[in-house]
């Protein structure tokens, strides 16, 4: 593994590559960095190029000002590192609200990219109006506002299945921790208003896979995966697990991953049949 600092519009952002062939960017999501994915980078390295990094003013990375940011910034970074990192092409994978800066940068930069996984972006917005879902961020917005990050964190832990289940890391754990004023002080509006693009979405020049995991069946995160891959004709796969499931068993996660990125990268074909899953 290569690690290092990649100059980017005042920030410095902190990222690892390993292996070679082609380039695999996987953004992480919500309060995460690139340790959410060391595991999976390891196993898929073999075939990959892997670049991970933690995004700006997260962990290891610079840029923090306690002002709201736009995703385009996240998206704009996550080009500047394909084009110094990846020779300016590389196929993209992002988590939760690392799969919005994807969906993001699909619309805004789709010349950078040779394809998108996104895989559970909390995209409330596409829900139904009257959803529950739909009030999440506001939910946790008003609980930041009360009691800080501590409480708003709890919060998010508890909407998310499968979390106190198992172990994570403890160096990734205090970063994580003292990201949470960052998330929900500077993040945290950028994702609430997230909508997709959807007729850039329809038009990219290369293929868009939404997915969700099996055991994230009918919650606010993996529901809107679905609804985005039907209105703009995406095929839509389920993957292994929950929500973390690459922290959980980084190996189940990166077998499924390998095969949908393999098949993305050759372009043989369209996405086959057994990846798509039904979008209604």
């Amino acid at each position: 593994m290569r690690k290092g600092r990649f100059e980017a519009d005042g920030a410095g952002l902190y990222y690892e590559v390993r292996g070679s062939g082609p380039a695999l960017l996987m953004i992480s999501g919500a309060g995460g960095d690139a340790g959410y994915y060391d595991g999976v980078a390891e196993i898929l390295s073999d075939a990959f190029m892997v670049i991970s990094y933690d995004r700006r003013g997260n962990s290891r990375s610079t840029g923090r000002t306690g002002t709201p940011m736009d995703l385009a910034v996240q998206a704009a970074d996550a080009r500047a590192l394909i084009d110094g990192l990846a020779g300016g092409r590389a196929l993209v994978f992002g988590n939760s609200g690392g799969a919005i800066i994807g969906l993001t940068l699909a619309a805004l930069h789709p010349e950078v990219m040779t394809g998108l996984i996104a895989h559970e972006p909390p995209a409330v917005n596409v829900l139904p109006d009257g959803d529950p879902g739909r009030g999440f961020f506001a939910e946790l917005a008003a609980l930041y506002a009360r009691g800080g990050a501590p409480a708003a964190g709890r919060r998010f832990a508890e909407t998310t299945r499968g979390e106190g289940t198992y172990r994570w890391p403890g160096e990734l754990w205090k970063r994580f921790l003292g990201n949470q004023d960052h998330l929900f002080g500077t993040e945290w509006s950028g994702f609430a208003g997230f909508r997709p693009d959807e007729t850039a979405l329809k038009s990219a020049p290369f293929p868009v896979v939404l997915g969700a995991g099996a055991e994230d069946r009918g919650t606010y995160y993996a529901r809107p995966s679905i609804e985005i891959a039907r209105r703009i004709g995406a095929p839509w796969t389920e993957f292994p697990g929950i929500h973390m499931e690459f922290l959980r068993h980084p190996d189940r996660f990166a077998a499924a991953l390998r095969v949908l990125a393999t098949q993305l990268h050759s372009r043989d074909g369209d996405v086959p049949a057994l990846w798509k899953g039904a979008a209604q």
